[in-house]
C-alpha cells in the first residue's frame, strides 16, 4: 500500500467520524437540556458507566466532569453488581454509556438504582433499547456508520460519545460560571489524582497531634488545645471517649458574639454537636467529597464513635510535603 493509499484510508475514517459528530449535532435537543438540568440541580455525584470501549470513554467523561467542576466517579457494571453499588446515594445521578442499550451488565444495575430514587441519563445510539426505555433522560449519540471497515469496531460511535460528554461538562461549567482559578483548584499539582485514591488512614494525623477535650472542661482548656495542635478545632469527647462534638475558629466567633467572654463555660456550650465524621478505611477522595460538600476544612476520623484520627483538608491536597503515616 503506497503512501497516498494511506492517506486516502485515513482520511475516510476522519470523514466518517466528522459524518458522525455532525449527525449527533443535528439531533441535540431536549433530552440533553433536561440531562445538564439534571445534573446541575442534582445534589450528588455524576455517576458513571459502561463496559468495554463505553467503559474507557466513560473514564474519560468522567476525568472531564470533575476537573471542569462536577463531583463524578466511574462505576464499573460488573462491581458494581457485587457491592460496589453500595457507593451510589439517591441525590446521584448515573450516566449510563451503551451504543446498543442492550449491555446486560449496564441494565441490570438499573432495577437497584431506581429503586433507590436516582435518575437515570442515557447516551445510546438506539432510542428503543431497554436501557433507554429504562432511563429518565435519553441523549441520542447515534452515528450513520463506523469508520471500521467491517463495520463492527466501534470508532465514529465512541468518538461521538466523547464529544457529548465534553459537551455536557462544557455546558456545565459555563453555567457554574467556571473561573481559571477553579480550575486550578481542581489541578493544585500531577499526582492529585494518586494522592485521592489512599485510605484516609494513610494520611490522617493520630495520637499526641489530636486536639482533644472532655465534656465539662471549659472553654480556656479547648483554647489552649487548639493553640497547642494548630489544626483550628478541638474534638470533644464524652466519659466514654466517644466523640460527641467539635469546636472550630467558628464556632468561637459566634460564641464571642453571644456571650462575650466566654473562657469559663463549658465546652458543650460552645461546641457543634454531632459533627461530620469519616471512616479510617474511606479513601481520601470521599473525605475531599465531604469536605468541599460542607465546606469544612477538617474532619474527625472515627471507627465505632471512637476518635482514631483526624484529617485537614492540607493533608488530602498536599500542601508542602504529602503525609504518609502508615496504617
Amino acid at each position: 500500500m503506497d503512501a497516498e493509499t494511506i492517506l486516502s484510508a485515513a482520511r475516510e475514517v476522519l470523514e466518517i467520524e466528522i459524518e458522525g459528530l455532525r449527525a449527533v449535532a443535528e439531533k441535540l435537543g431536549p433530552g440533553f437540556v433536561k440531562a445538564v438540568e439534571l445534573i446541575r440541580e442534582a445534589r450528588g455525584r455524576v455517576v458513571v458507566t459502561g463496559i468495554g470501549k463505553s467503559g474507557l470513554i466513560g473514564r474519560k467523561i468522567v476525568a472531564t466532569l470533575a476537573s471542569t467542576g462536577t463531583p463524578s466517579f466511574f462505576l464499573h457494571p460488573a462491581e458494581a453488581l457485587h457491592g460496589d453499588l453500595g457507593m451510589v446515594v439517591p441525590e446521584d445521578i448515573l450516566l449510563a454509556i451503551s451504543n446498543s442499550g442492550e449491555t446486560e451488565e449496564v441494565n441490570k444495575l438499573l432495577p437497584s438504582l431506581k429503586r433507590r430514587g436516582v435518575k437515570i441519563v442515557a447516551f445510546t445510539g438506539n432510542p428503543g433499547s431497554t436501557l433507554a426505555q429504562e432511563a429518565d433522560v435519553v441523549v441520542d449519540v447515534g452515528v450513520p456508520r463506523e469508520a471500521c471497515p467491517l463495520g463492527v469496531a466501534p470508532t465514529a460511535s465512541t468518538t461521538a460519545t466523547l464529544a457529548m460528554g465534553d459537551a455536557l461538562a462544557m455546558v456545565l461549567a459555563k453555567l457554574r460560571d467556571l473561573k481559571l482559578e477553579d480550575f486550578r483548584r481542581n489541578h493544585p499539582g500531577g499526582s492529585l489524582g494518586e494522592r485521592l485514591k489512599v485510605q484516609v488512614s494513610q494520611i490522617m494525623l493520630r495520637g499526641e497531634a489530636l486536639p482533644l477535650v472532655r465534656l465539662g472542661e471549659k472553654m480556656t482548656e479547648a483554647l489552649f488545645e487548639i493553640n497547642r495542635k494548630g489544626l483550628g478545632c478541638a474534638l470533644v469527647l464524652d466519659d466514654d471517649g466517644s466523640l460527641c462534638g467539635i469546636v472550630t475558629d467558628g464556632d468561637l466567633r459566634r460564641a464571642l458574639l453571644k456571650y462575650g467572654d466566654f473562657r469559663d463555660l463549658p465546652v458543650e456550650r460552645v461546641m457543634t454537636k454531632n459533627p461530620k465524621t469519616i471512616a479510617p478505611e474511606a479513601l481520601a477522595a470521599d473525605a475531599l467529597y465531604v469536605m468541599e460538600k460542607n465546606l469544612i476544612t477538617v474532619l474527625p476520623v472515627v471507627a465505632e464513635r471512637k476518635v482514631v484520627g483526624i484529617i485537614h483538608l492540607h493533608d488530602v491536597l498536599g500542601k508542602g510535603q504529602f503525609k504518609f503515616t502508615g496504617v
